[in-house]
């Protein structure tokens, strides 16, 4: 097969009598990665439904002439969303722990608690869209909360607010960014493994082969 593909599920043979899969899903063809994946690969194969609302994120840092780590956060805060939306922060802080700065990954794991706690003083404001989202009564979880008071009162604080205030308003359909203006903020800041993003004996390996192939049955 040359084509990577959401497949359906299916029983591995004729003979095959352990436990029934999971219900069958619809099928979706996706570009076959590259032997060795670079995260380039990644946004121009996988990302493609995060990838324009994070470029307008990483766009407005840059123009905002923010330091190089914060753009490159930005560049990445909602990427884990290839795997899942819940806890998507989280999600991605740990995929890009073993090749980013320690600075990075973290703005991108507190944005997932932040994000829900205005601070006027700089400017961020609860997202209108969490009230459609998760009602106007909603109380984020314990841990969310717990989270995000931690945050507050560490010295990278600004790190992942800023990430935070990039975020909300990054979300014009009628733009189309490209990721050129960003290639050599990932050459300097991304720690590549020469195995391929998924083929490395990296603790977050396994992340990379899921969204490599989403559908693989076992």
């Amino acid at each position: 097969m040359d084509r990577q593909e959401m497949a359906p599920n299916s029983q591995i043979s004729s003979g095959y009598t352990g436990a029934p899969l999971p219900p069958r899903r619809e099928t979706r063809v996706l570009e076959p990665m590259p032997k060795k994946p670079t995260l380039v690969d990644f946004f121009n194969l996988r990302f493609q439904e995060q990838a324009q609302h994070v470029l307008q994120s990483a766009a407005r840092a840059m123009r905002q002439g923010l330091p190089e780590e914060t753009v490159f956060a930005c560049l990445l805060h909602d990427t884990g969303m290839a795997i899942q939306m819940a806890d998507h922060g989280y999600v991605a802080a740990a995929m890009y722990e073993p090749y980013v700065p320690e600075e990075v990954s973290w703005a991108i794991r507190y944005h997932q608690s932040l994000r829900f706690f205005a601070d006027p003083v700089v400017g961020y404001e609860y997202p209108t869209m969490y009230f459609d989202l998760f009602g106007r009564d909603f109380v984020p979880e314990p841990y969310i909360q717990r989270d995000a008071e931690y945050a507050k009162k560490h010295p990278w604080y600004m790190k992942a607010r800023l990430v935070t205030l990039n975020d909300e308003y990054s979300f014009d359909t009628s733009v189309k960014l490209a990721l050129d203006p960003f290639i050599e903020i990932i050459g300097r800041n991304f720690k590549q493994p020469a195995e391929g993003l998924g083929w490395d004996n990296s603790p977050s390996s396994y992340m990379w082969r899921t969204i490599i192939n989403p559908s693989r049955p076992l």
